[in-house]
């Protein structure tokens, strides 16, 4: 009797992590979010500008709207780590898409262990978002002969949640 091992190819891992504080406004703002992520993340975050004007809020197109910090590999994994604490170690079973996406929210930011409260800074709210890919990924964003992932190798729903429950010991609700 032979054991049948998984392929390697179907190795599921965290790609990136993604914090994103929308603001709606620019100025002071934007400085202060900035100040809160790099607090969060250690990593100088960059600024998003609206895609478009808004005039009923104030909003002009290419207006610093809000700021986001990307991080992957090892560091990710312990952000996220840091992350789901400040949730919990629970996320809704809603918050994940059929591609191997899940994105989950933090009203404050100071629950999230090892951050202290700033009085400059406040207390405000992020969105995470996090992928997952498996090996091969890479054809979708390659600059020469873009592809298509195979249905069979796109992560399924239940395989992130099973991912994310062994990996980093998080309930799904």
């Amino acid at each position: 009797m032979s054991q049948v091992t998984e392929s390697p190819m179907k190795k599921i891992s965290l790609e990136k992590v993604v914090l994103n504080m929308g603001l709606g406004k620019s100025g002071d703002a934007i400085t202060i979010a900035g100040n809160a992520l790099t607090q969060i993340s250690g990593k100088k975050p960059s600024t998003r500008n609206a895609k478009a004007a808004y005039r009923d809020w104030g909003v002009r197109k290419g207006e610093p709207i809000g700021v986001a910090v990307t991080s992957r590999g090892e560091y990710a994994s312990a952000l996220l780590k840091r992350l789901l604490e400040a949730k919990g170690n629970t996320i809704n079973g809603k918050a994940f898409d059929n591609f191997g996406n899940f994105s989950f929210g933090i009203n404050e930011h100071i629950d999230i262990p090892g951050v202290k409260y700033d009085p400059q800074i406040g207390i405000l709210g992020l969105g995470i978002s996090v992928t997952l890919a498996r090996p091969g990924y890479g054809i979708r964003t390659r600059s020469k002969h873009k592809a298509r992932v195979g249905k069979s190798h796109i992560i399924k729903n239940q395989e992130a949640k099973d991912y994310l429950a062994k990996e980093f010991g998080v309930t799904i609700t």
